[in-house]
């Protein structure tokens, strides 16, 4: 069974740091772009970071300058480094892959399952 499994979700005062981890596990034929999201209470899910197979990123303006998306592709793993972190950036953090199961399908997009991110001010 394919799923994303996230780590690293916590508590921490403002201006402090976090790193996330996402790793893809299953029998997976190939890993597409990668990325993550966030959703803060009584808000919709928004976009934070993506990173595509060959490491191209993309980010909200929110955190730019601030967080750094990266992956192993040995591990089928993304990373998010969070720094200088801030009260509005509170949200449970989702993981997102483009994962193809076998080379006969094409890429369908997985979800982890949230990790909480909580920044005190």
């Amino acid at each position: 069974q394919v799923q994303l499994v996230e780590s690293g979700g916590g508590l921490v005062q403002a201006g402090g740091s976090l790193r996330l981890s996402c790793a893809a596990s299953g029998i997976i034929f190939s890993v597409g772009a990668m990325g993550w999201y966030r959703q803060a209470p009584g808000k919709q899910r928004e976009l934070v970071a993506t990173i595509t197979s060959g490491g191209s990123t993309n980010y909200a303006d929110s955190v730019k300058g601030r967080f750094t998306i990266s992956r192993d592709n040995s591990k089928n793993t993304v990373y998010l480094q969070m720094n200088s972190l801030k009260p509005e950036d509170t949200a449970v953090y989702y993981c997102n892959a483009d994962l193809m199961l076998h080379y006969t399908l094409g890429y369908r997009g997985y979800w982890g399952q949230g990790t909480q991110v909580t920044v005190s001010s």
